[in-house]
């Protein structure tokens, strides 16, 4: 194989640091296979030219690139603070008010989400990403609630607040997140990320308002509250009816506590591995590169431990968005996953993989996988019309290349953030698989053995007339 293949994908969230034509196609030449943009900054004029430069960057290198809308969801921040700076004590009272007016330095501080109508007395609020701690203590009035500091510190304009025991009872979805769907329709995104999922519920309400604009996207759900992780049932229910999960692993430190999120991470991992799902890792993966040029060992270990998990991606947020190196960053998280992959294998799973979409995909996947294992095949290509043998493929965690083609240029997109897939669009033909092998070995992205002349390729394929996978071939190309 290519020595620069990498099966676990690198997903960049795009923002001033990159916000350009000429960063975009540097750090997808670099080694991005998705970029993340951020519904809770900027406006869709310049998420509109963002993805006009993430297509131009991906066609320029041949390559599908996954676009994803990022949802802010019920994202409660405080409002513009007097002088940007409100020192707190442990024993004030403050006053969270929702209605709109001008902060004059006081304890009555704007919030931009209406708590009176949500919080209980007695439930936590953390504000300034669990900086400071806080009790609801009074309802006030019907837009306003009291809250007792319980430590020292201070807060600053539009800083986020996390309420880990407050129940939304599934109304997650906040006006601008709606008007952000009903325009994202008609973008070319390939995948819409819900914050703050509570429970599967909250997945298929989005999925049937996705349906009902004709949007094709997929939807992923991101785990950061308390109440998903309260049980293994519900986890497993989101899971089960999301196509994709990201472990937002800084809400949820926030929400549910720190020493929470490997467990929870680990156990994503592998149960979205199970049900043939894809898991995104996300969070200060490489923080410290916001500001430095080198990673810490701490992170270097953080993505290797990811890697070995299992995980289909690896996330940068701050990192390629405002960071001082994103290129230098996704190298370095590049050359992380390569070596982990290449001194390391994947750790196992308690049961084989099932995908859903029939007994027969994951039977047939389960073969490939293994025929191609002991043949000492270089490359699985998948002919793929849905994505879903090639998804269920993926599943497999094979320790060799995936190489995915479809007629549609969606579908292409969507796999660029599977596990192990290199996804390419081109016009349907019967052995569309069989050349574009033949193309990617000329061109020496695919490469053979030493000593050999010819790639062992093992094509999974159907007949365009019939729905379905039915066909497994052994080619020397």
């Amino acid at each position: 194989m290519s020595k620069f293949f990498k099966r676990t994908k690198i997903l960049a969230t795009i923002g001033p640091a990159t916000n350009s034509a000429e960063k975009i196609e540097e750090i997808i030449m670099a080694g991005v296979n998705g970029c993340r943009l951020n519904c809770s900054h900027g406006s869709n004029e310049e998420r509109d030219q963002q993805i006009e430069w993430i297509r131009a960057a991906a066609a320029k290198k041949g390559r599908s690139v996954a676009i994803l809308q990022d949802l802010q969801g019920p994202k409660i921040r405080l409002g513009m603070i007097k002088d940007n700076h409100l020192d707190l004590k442990a024993g004030d009272e403050v006053i969270l008010e929702s209605k709109e007016f001008e902060h004059d330095g006081g304890y009555t501080i704007p919030v931009q989400y209406n708590l009176a109508e949500r919080v209980k007395v007695g439930e936590p609020i953390s504000m300034f990403d669990g900086k400071i701690k806080s009790e609801v203590i009074e309802i006030v009035s019907g837009t306003a609630i009291k809250v007792k500091i319980l430590n020292d510190g201070f807060v600053m304009s539009k800083k986020g607040l996390n309420l880990p025991e407050t129940d939304f009872g599934g109304d997650i979805l906040t006006p601008k997140d709606l008007a952000d769907i009903e325009y994202g329709a008609s973008c070319d995104y390939d995948y819409v990320s819900l914050s703050f999922v509570q429970s599967a519920n909250d997945i298929l309400k989005l999925k049937q308002l996705l349906l009902s604009y004709g949007s094709t996207a997929k939807v992923v759900a991101k785990i950061e509250t308390k109440k998903a992780i309260e049980s293994e049932k519900n986890l497993e229910e989101i899971v089960k009816v999301a196509d994709g999960i990201m472990v937002a692993r800084g809400d949820m430190a926030v929400e549910a506590g720190a020493e929470v999120v490997p467990i929870i991470q680990r156990k994503l991992i592998a149960m979205c591995r199970a049900n043939a799902k894809f898991c995104i890792v996300a969070t200060q993966m490489m923080g410290s590169m916001v500001e430095e040029l080198e990673p810490t060992r701490a992170e270097v270990s953080d993505v290797a431990t990811a890697v070995i998990q299992g995980a289909d991606v690896v996330m940068l947020s701050d990192e390629t968005a405002n960071g001082k190196y994103p290129v230098e960053t996704v190298e370095e998280m590049k050359k992380v996953i390569l070596y982990a992959q290449n001194h390391s294998k994947v750790a196992s799973i308690a049961q084989l993989p099932v995908g859903g979409k029939s007994e027969i995909y994951d039977a047939i996947s389960d073969a490939v996988a293994r025929l191609a294992e002991r043949i000492d095949a270089d490359v699985i290509v998948c002919q793929t019309a849905t994505g879903a043998t090639a998804t269920t493929m993926a599943a497999q965690r094979p320790n060799l290349p995936i190489v995915s083609v479809t007629s549609n240029q969606r579908v292409a997109n969507q796999l660029a953030l599977n596990y192990a897939s290199s996804a390419f669009y081109r016009p349907y033909a019967e052995d569309f698989g069989l050349r574009l092998t033949e193309e990617l070995k000329a061109a020496g992205y695919l490469q053979t053995k030493e000593g050999e002349k010819n790639l062992l390729a093992v094509i999974v394929s159907g007949d365009k007339n019939q729905a379905g996978t039915d066909t497994i071939k052994v080619r020397k190309v």
